[in-house]
């Protein structure tokens, strides 16, 4: 079957066999960002946002993502050029092996878009649902402390971009 999605901000065609979970797919087309880890929506290392909410692949039917919004970790920044999100997480050294951090991220930014201001205990709850294994909580909830500072100082639009008056702002500053 063919499911029909906007993924990453591109509407996307994904071939997908009915038992598929959204991992399976996900990763059979090149998204290899959102990590296998206990197939039972445990660990969290699979987290992708769907329709604004953040959700375990490994255990949501692809079927069902027909006509969805997902977003993966490919969606947010480049190494050149990396998401508050993820510039956060770099700079607060909330990392270890990585095989968590996508996972922490994807709940960090939906977090994030719905809680901009966190306290230290949202900010343990946004990452709670996955597992680490390495560090542990401690410099990851510093980081979505930070990355939430990041966000409100750099306008970060909803979709994880700039705002158009961050855009304006910047463009005014640099005297081009």
């Amino acid at each position: 079957m063919d499911l029909e999605v906007t993924l990453n901000g591109s509407q996307e065609r994904l071939e997908a066999s009915p038992a598929d979970s959204l991992l399976d797919v996900l990763r059979a087309h090149g998204y290899t960002g959102a990590k296998r880890g206990c197939d039972t929506g445990d660990c969290g290392y699979c987290t992708v946002i769907v329709d604004g909410e953040p959700r375990q692949s490994c255990i949501v039917p692809a079927k069902q993502t027909d006509g969805a919004t997902i977003e993966t970790i490919e969606s947010l920044g480049r190494q050149e050029d990396l998401h508050p999100v993820q510039e956060a997480f770099v700079e607060n050294t909330a990392l270890q092996c990585g095989f968590c951090i996508p996972g922490m991220i994807m709940n960090t930014t939906a977090a994030l878009r719905e809680n901009p201001d966190p306290t230290r205990t949202e900010a343990r709850e946004a990452i709670e649902p996955v597992l680490c294994r390495c560090t542990g909580f401690k410099k990851p909830v510093e980081a979505v402390l930070d990355a939430a500072d990041k966000m409100q100082d750099a306008e970060v639009a909803t979709d994880g971009g700039p705002t158009a008056a961050s855009e304006t702002s910047r463009d005014e500053g640099d005297g081009s």
